[in-house]
C-alpha cells in the first residue's frame, strides 16, 4: 500500500463561510498532507479557497492503486463538505488528481 497526496477541485456556488471553513478543515484534519514528504515541501494546505469560489483539497489517503486513491479522496473531500452543510449542487467536485506518492509516510 502507499500514501498519495490527491487534488480535488471544485467550486462553491454559494458562499464559504468562516464556521463552514472551520468545519470543513477540522473534518479532513486526518487526511491532512503535511504529514506526508510531499505536503511538507509543497506547503499543501488542506482546503485551499480563490477569490472566485474555486477550491483545491489536498488530501493524504492510504491505497494500493491511484484509482483507489482517487476515489477515498473525492468522498472525503464529498463527506467534509456534506457536514459543513454544502450539497454536491452548491460544491461541486472536479476529477481527482494524484499530487504525488510518498511511501515514506
Amino acid at each position: 500500500m502507499s500514501t498519495y497526496v490527491i487534488t480535488v477541485p471544485g467550486t462553491f456556488l454559494s458562499d464559504l463561510t468562516d464556521s463552514a471553513r472551520v468545519t470543513v478543515e477540522q473534518r479532513l484534519r486526518s487526511a491532512d498532507p503535511h504529514r506526508t514528504a510531499l505536503g511538507k515541501q509543497e506547503d499543501l494546505d488542506v482546503l485551499t479557497v480563490n477569490d472566485n469560489g474555486t477550491f483545491s483539497i489536498h488530501v493524504e489517503v492510504e491505497a494500493d492503486d491511484s484509482r483507489t486513491a482517487e476515489r477515498r479522496a473525492r468522498e472525503t473531500a464529498a463527506g467534509a463538505l456534506r457536514e459543513a452543510g454544502y450539497t454536491p449542487e452548491q460544491a461541486p467536485l472536479g476529477p481527482a488528481v494524484v499530487t504525488g506518492i510518498d511511501n515514506q509516510a
